[in-house]
């Protein structure tokens, strides 16, 4: 298990921040051979692709360097034009073939880690200027082991070039029989075709890199607990500001849950413990909002805020334990107490308009709580804060 530079473990795996803060400094997963591989093995298919027509281009401009013109042989700029001309041509000639090699340079890095600019990354830093750190890095373990990895890379591909040209030994040799124009382009066939397969190593080397630079990453950036507990106090604050700040939200809330209490339709009451505000148009509403609800103490203030605007309060215990357990602020009422608080609210409107036309009061509903209700019917009161 890794430690950190005080000694504790670093058991724990690296949070998002971390690895974004690493990120920012040029810390990611990398691997030299994966990019290595990319590039050669694009080269390898560029020539195998391109090959032919570039080793008769550039044979032709080779040619064309012996045979300069009387005119340019005693011309005394002749031979500076001359080699600028056959310079612009095999750059031009060339640009295809390193433009394929400059982007699997720049998309390689990408397929691994993603985009990384850092400038802090690019900041010089004395410190790796120190030349008894520099030599403590070359002997250390990790040199070491780096040191393995070069002889193992090298061996292996210097093994499996070595076996491509035994094998493609005797067309090596057929080379000599064979016309100039023919040989130079059958020569850059063969060294294509082992530059193809030689790259088999390298994809060896990248499928055993890639693994591990990624491990060996992550293992860097593991975390001790201590580094998480810390990293979670500056992303978040200490414990009793959030606990500040939620008692503040939680009081915003309840400040705004009050506010609607007044354009409510009707409270159904407990009638001491709970209180359910219900508001309700049936022009844009589907079914009864829940504007407020409340038990003890908040349930006393949203009885009070009601009966001083004249919002009528109905006893119906039962029907307020289920509304309260069942539903949140601002939610719309179960279907299945549909019927128990369409009575309510018919109950309410013939009640205000025998207030306003004068008559006899209609008698208060008991309306029946479906079974599947039962279990709210029978539960207590719990503190507010709980529920929110």
């Amino acid at each position: 298990m890794a430690e950190s530079e005080t000694g504790q473990e670093k058991s724990e795996q690296p949070t998002p921040k971390r690895l974004d803060d690493a990120r920012k400094k040029g810390q990611i997963a990398r691997s030299r051979d994966f990019n290595t591989m990319i590039i050669i093995a694009l080269a390898a298919s560029s020539l195998m692709l391109m090959g032919q027509g570039m080793i008769a281009d550039l044979s032709e401009l080779i040619k064309a360097g012996f045979q300069p013109s009387r005119a340019d042989i005693f011309d005394p700029r002749g031979a500076l034009r001359f080699f600028y001309k056959a310079v612009l041509d095999g750059f031009w000639l060339l640009l295809p073939f390193f433009g394929i090699m400059m982007l699997g340079a720049i998309l390689a890095p990408l397929s691994i880690g993603g985009w990384a600019f850092s400038f802090e990354a690019m900041q010089p830093k004395l410190s790796k200027l120190n030349p008894i750190k520099g030599l403590k890095r070359v002997f250390s373990a990790k040199g070491l082991m780096e040191l393995v990895k070069a002889m193992a890379k090298f061996i292996l591909v210097a093994a499996v070039a070595v076996a491509v040209i035994w094998t493609q030994m005797n067309e090596f040799m057929g080379l000599g029989n064979e016309s100039l124009d023919l040989a130079i382009a059958h020569a850059g066939e063969l060294l294509a075709v082992a530059f193809l397969i030689t790259t088999i190593a390298l994809i060896i080397i990248a499928a055993i890199d890639v693994p591990f630079q990624i491990w060996d990453h992550t293992k860097q950036m593991r975390m001790t607990r201590q580094e998480v507990k810390d990293e979670m106090k500056d992303t978040e604050g200490k414990p009793e500001v959030r606990s500040r700040i939620r008692q503040l939200q939680y009081e915003m809330a309840q400040a705004r849950m009050m506010e609607a209490v007044p354009e409510a339709d009707v409270v159904i009451t407990n009638p001491t413990h709970f209180a359910v505000a219900l508001k309700y148009d049936p022009n844009s509403m589907r079914a009864p909002l829940v504007v407020a609800r409340g038990v003890d103490l908040i349930a006393a203030n949203i009885r009070r805020i009601a009966e001083e605007n004249e919002v009528l309060l109905v006893e119906t215990p039962p029907l307020a334990r289920a509304l309260y357990h069942s539903t949140e602020i601002n939610q719309e009422i179960p279907a299945g107490l549909y019927v128990a608080v369409a009575q309510i609210l018919a109950y309410v409107y013939q009640l205000r308009n025998v207030q306003k036309n004068g008559g006899e009061n209609p008698s208060q509903p008991k309306p029946e709580i479906p079974d599947e209700f039962e279990k709210f019917v029978n539960m207590g009161t719990e503190p507010e804060q709980t529920r929110h």
